[in-house]
């Protein structure tokens, strides 16, 4: 009878469990992403992701996939691994305020691993290098660019393991990171930054540096500003005195949120507005996720902002 693989001594069940339910929802949120454009005037996305390109002239009339043609009466050549045009890396915000939940099933943290792989997912699946950088005071992880279907099964595992790590002490430091980022990074690639900005206010125009640090070395940068929009947004907390705690400070207030609802909602929505219109001044684009919402806003951002890559 064969020894037992020793490794798998080390594979706990529940861990396990949870990691291939990560990869189901991916999966899930991906092609349930894919069929609702196939339905919608988006039409061509859909077979950009089944790894087709749009025929040009030139081409050898035996790499027209005659199949796509007969359904959709456009030529598409198949697009193989060696055609792969652009390197990604996911940069996901693991500081102790993404740990925030408040009525919704997910932490913003759970929720920014879940659309780190549904990325992560989309881009293997399109034979696209995809890494992973995760951050708080300082880049703590980073997995480089690779574009096989098992390097899929290491980056599913340690998002796993970032979101189930019990959250530390550190604060969030997304400007050092950015600029560290963007020194590591030598082939310009897609940086996809999935983050809350909760962190001194003085520090947003250091991150402004860092994302112009990003395009000046040649990459393109998007933004996910994930928020869990009813209380982080809205200020809809109940109408009696609370205390509200600082998950990275710890500091301590004791107030009635109804008399600062409308101002605590016109400085998010001024602070919004100005960082979005920054962004747009260095060609970064800017979207904000709730965390009680569907990934579709996340997914067709991404796809608009590879599209014009390509």
């Amino acid at each position: 009878m064969p020894s037992p693989d020793p490794a798998l001594r080390y594979l706990d069940p529940a861990i396990v469990s949870r990691l291939n339910n990560m990869e189901l929802r991916a999966r899930l949120i991906v092609e349930g992403f894919i069929t609702g454009l196939h339905k919608s005037p988006y039409h061509g996305f859909s077979v950009e992701f089944a790894e087709h390109r749009p025929y040009n002239p030139g081409d050898e009339l035996r790499s027209v996939d005659w199949k796509v043609y007969a359904k959709t009466d456009r030529y598409y050549v198949k697009q193989y691994e060696e055609e792969t045009n652009l390197r990604h890396y996911v940069v996901l915000d693991t500081s102790p305020s993404m740990r925030y939940r408040h009525s919704g099933p997910l932490t913003k943290l759970e929720y920014g691993a879940y659309l780190a792989a549904a990325l992560h997912f989309l881009m293997i699946r399109q034979r696209d290098a995809t890494g992973l950088i995760a951050f708080d005071e300082r880049v703590h992880t980073m997995l480089r660019p690779r574009s096989t279907p098992g390097f899929l099964r290491q980056i599913l595992t340690t998002l796993q393991r970032l979101t189930d790590e019990p959250g530390g002490g550190s604060r969030t430091a997304a400007a050092a990171a950015l600029n560290e980022v963007a020194e590591r990074i030598g082939r310009r690639s897609l940086v996809v930054l999935i983050t809350d900005l909760f962190e001194n206010i003085a520090a947003h125009d250091q991150l402004l540096k860092a994302l112009r640090h990003l395009r000046y070395r040649g990459h393109e940068v998007l933004v996910f500003h994930v928020l869990e929009s009813d209380t982080e947004r809205r200020f809809r907390f109940p109408d009696v005195p609370m205390l509200f705690r600082d998950m990275e400070t710890g500091e301590e207030m004791t107030l009635q949120p109804a008399q600062l609802r409308a101002n605590y909602e016109e400085a998010v929505r001024h602070f919004s507005e100005r960082f979005r219109r920054r962004c747009l001044e260095n060609n970064v684009d800017f979207v904000e996720l709730d965390t009680a919402a569907a990934y579709d806003t996340a997914l067709l951002s991404y796809l608009n902002k590879r599209r014009r890559l390509l």
